[in-house]
C-alpha cells in the first residue's frame, strides 16, 4: 500500500515553528519537505551571490532540523512538482505566500494545474503581518503614504496571528535516491569574499532566536534614538533571517510586545510596518524594481559615469562616512540602516547615478536582499517612490557622520587606512592641514582617495536637476 503524502514546499519561510503550511501538512500520514532552486522563471531577480550564500546555509540548517530529510530540487518548479505527483501518492501540496510579481504567475499556474489533477492545494501567509490586498482605504484603493498605511490600515486591522509552535511530530517520507545534494545547487561563491561574509554570521532558526532573544535583553532598550548610530548595537541585524523566513514577522512582533508598551518597541514595531508597506508597493506595482512610480522621473539627466558608480561600489569615493557603509556592506554582506541612507543619497544626488544601479549592487550584496524592500528603499531616497524624500533632502555624509559616529568607531574600523586622524578631519580628511595628514600617514590620492566631487557643487546640482522635475 502506497503512503498517502502532503508535499510541503518550502520557499521563503525557512523554519520549523510558525510554519502554517508545514503545520497542516503535518496532519497527514507523511510529510515530503521539498525545496526547490528556481532556475527558470525568476529572470533579472534571481539571486544575488550573497543571498546565494545565505540560503546555502540556510538549507543545511533546515535540512539538520529534519533529520537530514530535506528533499532539495532545482529548475522548473511545475515540472519537478509534476513527476513528483507521478511517482508518489500526493495528496495535498501546501506552501507559504510568496509576493514577488514572478513567483506570484508561476503560483497560479501551480495551483491550477493541482486543481485541475484533484489535489488539495492550499497556500498560506508565512511571511507578512497583513496581507497586501486586505490593507486599504475606506474607497478600495491602497495607501501610498506610510504613516497612514500603518496608524490607520494596519493598526485599526485586526491583529497579525500569533505565532505557533514546531508540529509536535513530523513523519517524514525521503526518497534519498530521488534527492539532489545542497552543494549540487552550486549556491556558494568561489571567490574569498563569500567565506569572509559567511565569518559575520550563524545562520540558522535557532541562530535568529538567539539573536532576537538577545536584542530583546539589551538592544531594544534605546532602540528609537540607538537604531541610528552605526556602530552601537541598537539593532536587531535580523534582516536575513526575515528575509529567508528564519524568524516570522509575527514572532518578531509579539516576541516585542511582550515587553510592554514604550516607544523603542513602537519603534521597532513600527519598522517592521515600512517592510509591510514595501510589500504593499510591490504587490500593486509589480515593475517597482525597475520603473519610476512617479514617471516625471523617467526623463530625468541621469550621470552614467562608471568610473564613479565602480569607485562607489568599491568604498573608495574618498567620502569616508560613504566609504565606510560600502566596505560594510562587502566585508559583512550587510548596511545599517542610516548607512544605506546616507550611500544612496550620495549616489543618486551627488552623484545624479541611476537608482536601479544602486538597487542592483544592493541586491547582488545584501543578504537581506528583499525585492520589496530593496526596491522601495532606493525608490524612496531617490524620491521617485511612493511616500518619497523630498528631493531637496540630500544627506550630507560630513554631517551624518559628526552626528551618527561621533567617536569615529565606525569609520575607523572600515576605513583603518585614516584611522589615526583626529575626529574634527576624521569625516572631511580633505580639508585637513599637511601636518595632520602627514602625522596620521594618511596619503590622500595613495593611499585613501581624494573626494570624487565636491560635497557642495554636487548637492547644487542635485538640487537644480531634480527642481526642474517640479
Amino acid at each position: 500500500m502506497r503512503k498517502k503524502i502532503a508535499l510541503c514546499w518550502f520557499r521563503q519561510d525557512l523554519r520549523l515553528s510558525d510554519n502554517l503550511a508545514l503545520l497542516n501538512a503535518s496532519k497527514a500520514q507523511n510529510i515530503l519537505p521539498l525545496y526547490i532552486l528556481d532556475t527558470v522563471n525568476s529572470g533579472r531577480d534571481f539571486l544575488g551571490s550573497a543571498s546565494k550564500m545565505w540560503l546555502h546555509h540556510s538549507l543545511n540548517s533546515l535540512n539538520q532540523s529534519l533529520d537530514g530529510k530535506l528533499w532539495i530540487k532545482q529548475g522548473d518548479p511545475f515540472e519537478i512538482i509534476k513527476k513528483l505527483l507521478q511517482a508518489y501518492s500526493i495528496e495535498a501540496v501546501y506552501w507559504g505566500r510568496c509576493y514577488e510579481p514572478w513567483r506570484r504567475d508561476r503560483d497560479e499556474k501551480i495551483k491550477a494545474y493541482l486543481i485541475d489533477q484533484n489535489i488539495e492545494v492550499r497556500s498560506f501567509n508565512n511571511s507578512l503581518l497583513w496581507e497586501p490586498w486586505t490593507v486599504k482605504k475606506d474607497d478600495g484603493s491602497h495607501y501610498k503614504v506610510f504613516t497612514p498605511f500603518f496608524r490607520k490600515g494596519c493598526l485599526n486591522h485586526l491583529p497579525p496571528r500569533e505565532p505557533l509552535a514546531k508540529p509536535s511530530t513530523l513523519r517524514i517520507f525521503f526518497n534519498e535516491n530521488d534527492s539532489q545534494e545542497i552543494d549540487d545547487l552550486k549556491l556558494l561563491p568561489s571567490a574569498a569574499w563569500g567565506k569572509k561574509v559567511k565569518e559575520f554570521w550563524k545562520i540558522g532558526e535557532d541562530e535568529a532566536q538567539v539573536l532576537f532573544n538577545d536584542f530583546l535583553r539589551s538592544g531594544i532598550n534605546n532602540y528609537k534614538e540607538g537604531r541610528n548610530f552605526p556602530s552601537d548595537q541598537n539593532v536587531s541585524r535580523l534582516s536575513p533571517y526575515l528575509r529567508f523566513g528564519q524568524v516570522s514577522p509575527n514572532q518578531l512582533w509579539y516576541g516585542a510586545l511582550k515587553l510592554g508598551e514604550d516607544k523603542n518597541i513602537d519603534h521597532f514595531c513600527s519598522e517592521l510596518g515600512w517592510r509591510e508597506f514595501s510589500y504593499s508597493q510591490l504587490y500593486h506595482n509589480p515593475s517597482l524594481s525597475t520603473k519610476n512610480l512617479q514617471v516625471k522621473f523617467d526623463s530625468f539627466p541621469w550621470d552614467c559615469s562608471s568610473k564613479k558608480l565602480v569607485a562607489w561600489q568599491k568604498g573608495l569615493t574618498g567620502i569616508p562616512m560613504v566609504d565606510a557603509g560600502m566596505r560594510e556592506l562587502w566585508e559583512t554582506g550587510y548596511m545599517h540602516n542610516r548607512s544605506r541612507m546616507i550611500v544612496g543619497s550620495f549616489l543618486v544626488k551627488n552623484l545624479l547615478i541611476d537608482w536601479r544601479e544602486g538597487e542592483r549592487w544592493f541586491w547582488d550584496t545584501l543578504c537581506d536582499a528583499d525585492l520589496a524592500n530593496n526596491s522601495a528603499g532606493w525608490q524612496w531616497i531617490a524620491g521617485c517612490g511612493a511616500d518619497a524624500a523630498p528631493y531637496f533632502r540630500i544627506f550630507n555624509p560630513v554631517t551624518q557622520g559628526e552626528k551618527f559616529d561621533p567617536d569615529g568607531n565606525y569609520v575607523r574600523r572600515f576605513i583603518p587606512e585614516i584611522a589615526k586622524l583626529p575626529n574634527k578631519f576624521l569625516f572631511n580628511p580633505w580639508e585637513a592641514p599637511k601636518e595632520i595628514l602627514q602625522e596620521a600617514r594618511v596619503f590622500l590620492g595613495k593611499n585613501y582617495p581624494n573626494p570624487i566631487v565636491d560635497l557642495k557643487l554636487s548637492r547644487e546640482r542635485a538640487l537644480s536637476a531634480f527642481k526642474s522635475l517640479q
